[in-house]
């Protein structure tokens, strides 16, 4: 008997387990359009969420580089830079409309007031930022 409980304990524990693994990557919400998008990737950056950067991220070598080298960088920032950031608020400045797939999002936050932008495209399952533009600037 005592060893059918135990058993039960660890299928149950395998569960919980499996479950917790699978809503970190169902918790984001995929965006319904450009703003959304780079507001989420914004917001994952400067809290040092680097996983919902990720979710909002086109996937290819030199995004997924871009977004490591970031993280890094903001783990070598003091803790009191790190809070600012994590305070900071989005400021869009502006939003460039290159076709009906691609959009240029200008902006700032409210720490470092540091003109920024961000390239957000629309993909098959919703709209995700190129990083990689945000470090190039090339379209």
């Amino acid at each position: 008997m005592n060893l059918i409980r135990r058993f039960s304990i660890l299928v149950c524990g395998l569960l919980l387990f499996c479950a917790a693994c699978s809503n970190k990557q169902t918790q984001f919400t995929p965006a319904g359009n450009s703003l959304d998008a780079a507001r989420e990737f914004i917001d994952g950056c400067l809290k040092g969420d680097f996983d919902k950067a990720n979710y909002y991220m086109q996937k290819d070598a030199e995004n997924l580089s871009n977004l490591e080298k970031m993280k890094a960088s903001y783990e070598k920032k003091s803790k009191n830079d790190r809070k600012q950031y994590q305070q900071a608020s989005i400021i869009i400045e502006e939003i460039d409309s290159v076709n009906d797939s691609t959009d240029i999002i200008n902006y700032k936050n409210s720490f470092d007031r540091i003109a920024r932008k961000v390239k957000v495209v629309k993909g098959p399952d919703g709209w995700i930022v190129d990083f990689k533009y945000t470090i190039s600037g090339n379209i």
